[in-house]
């Protein structure tokens, strides 16, 4: 059976709906069920069993010798909450405790890192893992993602295969639940359709434009497959960057929005918040040189592509993938 953590969110689902595409419906799936917000995002999916998040623990020791592959997608995601206590608890202790059963009874393991790890980019976005102690995330939860990844290199009894997949802009179907979290995608699309227009955060770095910041996104579609390629046993163990390899302004993505609902843009910029402005990405691009040289071969979707494809076949119709 496959673990899979974060199971009822937007990635993991996803996950989910992708392993029974390809046949797998013996799938373990944990998560805070409670949360009814994401209970759409399973409507259709093919799994053996549910495991509230709470109890995996307790789980895995009864459980464990019958895991064949762990996913270790669930966190908390939320780049505005500062409670440290939060993110040591979900991200970083939880975390320990999966890789450590995932010692225990011999199971590979890929778990989500992320790109805000890179924190302003001083480093480059290069997944050398020789310099990942060097770099300065900008919020609570890129720590918390960055100190899990420290400890993983440290360790030296370690899963028969591991993977950490540090994510960048991930957008696409079944993110419907977030909010502020949502990709700019989701909020553009929402805009449109509510106001014919879209607003996106002003520049306040004179080296970019309004609506000139930019970011790696990466289609939902394109993390999954990669994750299926990471269970196929291709690959070394480490760690990667998982975007599209190719940083876009914020304005190209909104134009795209306007084009796939047949309108035309019309786009007008508001302050970037004050809570999070000091800790602004301007500019993020995953290297993925290290991931196609362990034999990753498909090409990603161009941002055109994706954004075309998640609001004419999902956003339109409130589909779930």
């Amino acid at each position: 059976m496959i673990v899979i953590t974060g199971a009822a969110g937007f990635i993991g689902s996803c996950l989910v709906g992708e392993l029974n595409r390809s046949g797998i419906t013996d799938l373990v799936l944990v998560d805070d069920f409670a949360k009814l917000e994401k209970s759409e995002n399973l409507s259709g999916k093919q799994f053996t069993q549910l495991v509230e998040r709470s109890v995996l623990d307790q789980w895995f020791q009864a459980n464990g010798e019958n895991v064949s592959f762990v996913y270790h997608i669930g966190a908390r995601t939320d780049t505005t909450e500062f409670d440290k206590i939060i993110f040591d608890e979900l991200n970083v202790d939880y975390s320990k405790m999966v890789w450590n059963y995932c010692v225990k009874f011999s199971i590979p393991l890929v778990y989500a890192s992320s790109g805000a790890t890179y924190g302003l980019g001083e480093l480059g976005y290069d997944d050398n893992e020789a310099t990942i102690p060097q770099l300065q995330p900008l919020n609570p939860y890129g720590w918390s993602k960055q100190w899990f990844d420290m400890w993983a290199l440290e360790q030296t009894t370690t899963p028969p295969f591991w993977a950490g997949l540090k994510f960048f802009n991930v957008y696409g179907p079944n993110e419907y639940h977030k909010g502020r979290m949502a990709s700019v995608v989701f909020h553009a699309f929402n805009q449109i359709q509510a106001t014919g227009g879209m607003k996106l955060f002003r520049s306040h770095n004179p080296n970019y434009t309004d609506g000139g910041q930019m970011r790696d996104f990466v289609y939902v579609k394109d993390v999954v497959s990669v994750c299926q390629f990471l269970r196929e046993g291709k690959a070394k163990s480490g760690i990667y960057n998982l975007g599209s390899g190719t940083a876009r302004p914020f304005l190209d993505l909104a134009v795209n929005t306007f084009k796939a609902l047949g309108k035309e843009p019309n786009i007008s910029f508001i302050d970037t918040p004050e809570d999070i402005r000091d800790k602004y990405q301007y500019f993020t691009e995953a290297n993925m040189a290290k991931l196609i040289a362990q034999g990753y071969d498909k090409p990603f979707h161009t941002l055109e592509e994706g954004v075309a494809d998640y609001v004419k076949n999902y956003l339109s119709g409130h589909k779930y993938l």
